[in-house]
């Protein structure tokens, strides 16, 4: 049996897992789960990087004393945020988390250096206004002492590895988020870092994921580390099993990641006017998807009603007349609020629109509207593809909400299934055995993922008056 250790680190938890490869079938065993709960420094909402650190450590301690062999470890992350150390490897200022507030207003002043087109037709990714690229212009217009200070800049997974093997390293897939690398060369673009204000001295080259790059040190137990596919999507779509071109993938989860797979960049006038995204994938593949902000709306109602349960939030959905209010679940309104309840409110009432009063009109408002708009990317996906989409697979913690995957079904009008649940930290353990020659490429680690999954399957049900639905949603946009 090899026994491999999958950190992952999602936007409200984290989880360290072992990771068992055994007779041709692969297993995952909870060994430390933690928060991940932004704090707030010097007036930023900001990521605890130092607790999370010694909650890694403390899920390593954990396996190790079960598991002593352990073969490797792997970590992945959530994007674009980074860490700015000096000569030294001291990190500049706090850990600022992309739902921070600084960014505001930065894409339009970031444009007056590069037009929108040319910023996409380089980057190929999606306008978000908390890209890595609106960040570092963020920096540099309020903190220009900085700049003859910065030695290196490394993403989240970078940074976390590097504290724990000393090793510093650039992994593709995360750096590919950041909106400053070409993505056909693969490479950082000189144009996009000297548009925000950065230096190129402070990037490294990006390398491909699945590789051995250093050691951690535990006592007497050395543990090669591993840098995979460290953006945890890039993580869960290399579990995700796609079973031919017209099979899309959904990443369920805070955030909603909905798109195909592609040997080849889709940087046309017509992806770039959908603002579809372009991310690394493992083996230089490309995720071409869109960004959607996903369940994270529904974790903020939750957190201001804390005895409501899963199952409650379900039942308060089927009470309530479906599809009476719809809004764009993207708007940067609700990034970060300080009530999701409120923003949502105050999101019709700025439209002079009828706003959603009880829990139960309001819960079934986000899961309509977030439906409505993975069919929406569906229909932009397509019409770039020149192909329909003939199915769904769903991805990550979403896959148990039964109630939202049969909604996503009859509004996206085609068969999805699900599995697996735990896509990041299963994709993180494929990867690692792909660096150490244990399985043979990303194929394989799918196909042994699919036969160990319990896969559920929705049928489409018809919804009366589907298309006007589908118009109303348009004109919210």
């Amino acid at each position: 049996m090899k026994t491999v250790i999958a950190i992952d680190l999602g936007a409200s938890s984290g989880r360290v897992m072992a990771g068992h490869f055994s007779q041709g079938k692969i297993s995952l065993e909870e060994a430390h789960r933690f928060p991940n709960q932004q704090v707030t420094r010097e007036g930023h909402s900001c990521w605890d990087l130092y607790s999370i650190l010694e909650e890694i450590k403390v899920g390593i301690n954990k396996v190790v004393a079960t598991y002593p062999n352990v073969s490797s470890l792997g970590i992945d992350t959530w994007g674009v945020d980074f860490v700015l150390l000096d000569q030294y490897g001291t990190h500049l200022g706090e850990f600022v988390s992309y739902r921070d507030a600084r960014t505001q207003g930065v894409g339009a002043a970031l444009q007056h250096h590069l037009s929108a087109n040319e910023i996409y037709a380089i980057s190929g990714i999606q306008f978000l206004s908390f890209n890595t690229i609106n960040q570092l212009k963020a920096i540099v217009d309020s903190q220009p002492s900085w700049l003859d200070k910065v030695d290196t800049l490394l993403f989240i997974p970078d940074y976390l590895n590097y504290k724990l093997c000393g090793i510093k390293h650039c992994e593709y897939t995360n750096a590919s988020t950041s909106q400053l690398l070409d993505c056909v060369k693969k490479t950082w673009s000189s144009d996009l870092i000297n548009a925000c204000g950065a230096k190129e001295q402070w990037f490294l080259p990006p390398q491909m994921p699945n590789r051995l790059i250093g050691q951690y040190q535990l006592g007497n137990v050395t543990i090669p580390v591993c840098s995979v596919a460290s953006h945890d999507t890039a993580s869960a779509v290399a579990a995700t099993p796609l079973h031919n071109s017209e099979t899309a993938y959904l990443s369920s989860g805070t955030w909603s990641l909905i798109g195909i797979e592609s040997l080849t960049p889709c940087v046309s006038e017509k992806a770039f006017s959908y603002n579809l995204t372009n991310e690394g994938g493992v083996d230089g593949r490309y995720r071409v998807l869109k960004n959607i902000m996903g369940l994270w709306l529904i974790q903020r109602i939750k957190a201001e009603n804390p005895s409501l349960t899963f199952s409650d939030i379900k039942l308060l959905a089927q009470q309530a007349t479906p599809f009476e209010f719809i809004l764009n679940p993207n708007d940067d309104a609700f990034l970060n609020p300080a009530s999701m309840t409120k923003a949502i409110k105050q999101w019709f009432e700025q439209r002079e629109l009828t706003a959603p009063q009880t829990l139960a009109q309001i819960v079934r408002c986000i899961y309509d509207s977030l439906a409505l708009a993975y069919s929406d990317a569906l229909t932009q996906l397509s019409d770039v593809l020149g192909k329909p989409i003939q199915e769904l697979r769903i991805v990550g913690g979403g896959t148990q909400d039964a109630f939202l995957n049969q909604l996503c079904a009859d509004v996206c009008a085609i068969p999805v299934s699900t599995e697996p649940t735990e896509a990041s930290a299963l994709g993180n353990v494929i990867n690692q055995l792909i660096a150490l020659d244990v399985i043979s490429c990303l194929e394989e680690g799918r196909q042994i993922i699919d036969a160990c999954s319990d896969v559920k399957r929705y049928q489409p049900t018809a919804i009366p008056q589907l298309q006007q639905i589908k118009m109303q949603y348009q004109l919210l946009k």
